[in-house]
C-alpha cells in the first residue's frame, strides 16, 4: 500500500514530475525560449476556482513595488495560487461552504486551509465575494471540529468514508467526513487564529452562530480533555506503516509524560509523531488562540463564563511552559525546548512546520526581539538543530517528514517574517529565488545541493506564505524590494 508521503514522491520529486504536475493544473510554460519573458502559471481565468478583482488589483500593486522581476514573478504565480486552484465554493444547509484542498491531496487540513487564505484578510472587507468565501471556511471548519475535534484532515462530504489510501485501516476511532485522524493541537489553533483574523479585519458577525459557538466550546472541552489531569482520554491512533513517525507508541497513547499543565499532542504539524507528547510549540500556539477564542466570545455573544475559561487554560499552560519547558545552557541562559515530558526530558530541535520554534513570533507568542525567543531561533538554525541543512543551494530547516538533507522553503519564508534585519531577509528571498527549480512555485522541500530534487510541486500552503512573506515586507521593507 502506497503511504502518502510514497505518493508524494510519486508526484513530485523532480523538475520532470513538477513539468507534468504544473500541466496538469493547466498551467503555461514556465519560461518563453523564444523571448526569454517569465509567463504567467497561473490557470487561465476561465480555469480559475475563484476570481477577485481586489486580488488582482492587490497582485499588480505588490508587483509594481518589486525591483526583481523573477521575484515579481514568483510573486504572481504564488500569492493567488491558493485562490485560483484549490478553493471549492457551495452551499451546505442553505449556508456559504467553502472547502479548501490542500493542493495535490484531495483533502482539507485543518491547519493547510486557515494559512492559505491567511494572506487575504486584509482584502476582505474590500471584497463581498472574499467575505463570502472566509465565511463558507469558517461555517466549514466549525463543522469539521463538530465531527471530530481529534481529527486533522476532512472530506468534501462531511458523511463520507476517508478515500486517503495510506488512512484506509487506521487504528481509531474513525468519523464519517474524517480523511485522518492524527491529533495535533495546532489542528484546533489554526481555524480560530483564521477566525479571529476575519472578524478584526471585517468586523463581520455572520459566521459566528450557535454552530460555531458549540464548536468552540468543544475546543477548549478537547484542550482540557488532553492535559490529562484524569488518564489520557479517549483518543488513540495507531497505524501499519514501515515509517515510524506515522504511528503513535503504547497502545496509541504516546510515550510516558507527566500532568503539569501542558496540553498533550500525539502529532507534529509535520503530521509525525511527537517523541515527547507536550510538544511547545503547538502549547504555546494554544496560548495565543485560548485568548483570540476568550476576546472573540465576548464580543460577539456575551459569553463570559466560557472566555473566563479560555483565559485560564492560556494561563495555566504559560505557566507550565514557563516551568516545564526551557532548556538551561552552561552559560545560565535559557531556550525553549521543542518536546518536554514533564519528568525532566527534554528535545531540542526544530522542524520546517508552523508551529514551531522559529514561528513562535510569528504566531504572536512573543515579540520578534525577545531575548529567549532570539536565542532560541539563532539554536535553532545552527547544528544543534539536528534538522538544520545547509549546503550549496541553500540553508534551511526541514525534518523528520521528508528526512535529511531536505530544506524545507517555509522555514526560510519564516525567517525572513521574523527578521528585522535587512541582510538576512535579503538572503532568505536569494535562497527562495533560486531554489524554485524554474518552476516558479514553492515546494515542500528540496535537497540542499540540489534543487531539482524537490518534493511537491503543488503545495499551496508554501505558496500563499511566499506571497504573505512579500506583502509583509513591502510595507516593513519596501526599500528592500525595490533593490531586490
Amino acid at each position: 500500500m502506497l503511504t502518502r508521503r510514497d505518493m508524494l514522491k510519486l508526484i513530485g520529486s523532480t523538475a520532470a514530475t513538477s513539468a507534468f504536475a504544473l500541466t496538469t493544473q493547466g498551467m503555461a510554460a514556465a519560461v518563453s525560449s523564444a523571448s526569454g519573458a517569465l509567463v504567467s502559471h497561473r490557470p487561465p481565468p476561465a480555469k480559475r476556482k475563484f476570481t477577485s478583482a481586489v486580488v488582482e488589483q492587490e497582485i499588480a500593486r505588490i508587483q509594481s513595488k518589486i525591483g526583481d522581476p523573477e521575484l515579481a514573478w514568483l510573486f504572481g504565480n504564488c500569492y493567488p495560487n491558493t485562490l485560483d486552484t484549490t478553493v471549492h465554493l457551495d452551499t451546505l444547509n442553505g449556508k456559504p461552504d467553502t472547502f479548501v484542498v490542500t493542493g495535490d491531496i484531495d483533502a482539507m487540513w485543518l491547519r493547510d486551509s486557515s494559512a492559505q487564505v491567511w494572506p487575504y484578510l486584509p482584502l476582505a472587507a474590500k471584497d463581498k465575494s472574499l467575505r463570502r468565501l472566509f465565511q463558507g471556511l469558517i461555517r466549514r471548519q466549525a463543522l469539521c471540529i463538530s465531527i471530530d475535534p481529534y481529527a486533522n484532515a476532512f472530506l468534501p462530504d462531511p458523511h463520507g468514508k476517508t478515500t486517503l489510501d495510506w488512512a484506509q485501516h487506521d487504528l481509531t476511532d474513525m468519523k464519517p467526513g474524517v480523511a485522518e485522524r492524527k491529533w495535533e493541537i495546532d489542528s484546533l489553533c489554526w481555524p480560530i487564529r483564521m477566525m479571529h483574523g476575519y472578524w478584526q479585519a471585517t468586523g463581520d458577525r455572520t459566521p459566528f452562530d450557535d454552530d460555531w459557538r458549540a464548536s468552540m466550546h468543544k475546543v477548549l472541552a478537547t484542550f482540557r480533555e488532553q492535559q490529562r489531569k484524569h488518564g489520557h482520554g479517549p483518543y488513540h491512533f495507531q497505524r501499519s506503516s514501515a515509517i515510524p513517525t506515522d504511528t503513535v507508541p503504547l497502545g496509541g497513547y504516546g510515550n510516558p509524560a507527566r500532568p503539569v499543565g501542558l496540553i498533550f499532542s500525539m502529532f507534529r504539524p509535520s503530521d509525525d509523531a511527537c517523541i515527547y507528547p507536550l510538544f511547545v510549540p503547538a502549547n504555546a500556539f494554544a496560548v495565543v488562540s485560548l485568548r483570540q477564542l476568550a476576546q472573540m466570545s465576548r464580543a460577539l455573544h456575551g459569553d463570559h463564563a466560557f472566555a473566563a475559561d479560555c483565559e485560564a487554560l492560556a494561563s495555566e499552560v504559560e505557566t507550565a511552559l514557563q516551568q516545564h519547558a526551557l532548556i538551561r545552557d552552561a552559560d545560565g541562559t535559557d531556550v525553549w525546548a521543542y518536546e518536554v515530558d514533564g519528568y525532566g526530558n527534554q528535545l531540542f530541535m526544530d522542524d520546517a512546520n508552523i508551529p514551531s520554534l522559529s514561528a513562535m513570533a510569528y504566531l504572536g507568542f512573543c515579540k520578534r526581539d525577545d531575548a529567549r525567543y532570539q536565542r532560541t531561533r539563532t539554536q535553532a538554525w545552527s547544528p544543534r538543530n539536528p534538522y538544520f541543512f545547509s549546503g550549496t543551494a541553500a540553508q534551511g530547516i526541514g525534518g523528520p517528514h521528508e528526512g535529511l538533507r531536505m530544506i524545507w522553503p517555509m522555514s526560510i519564508m519564516v525567517r525572513a517574517l521574523t527578521s528585522n534585519d535587512a541582510g538576512e531577509i535579503r538572503q532568505c528571498l536569494h535562497w527562495l529565488k533560486t531554489t524554485h527549480a524554474g518552476t516558479g512555485f514553492m515546494h515542500e522541500a528540496f535537497d540542499q545541493d540540489d534543487p531539482t530534487h524537490f518534493t511537491r510541486p503543488w503545495f499551496a500552503w508554501a505558496n500563499s506564505l511566499f506571497g504573505e512573506l512579500i506583502v509583509d515586507l513591502a510595507g516593513r521593507h519596501p526599500d528592500l524590494l525595490r533593490r531586490a
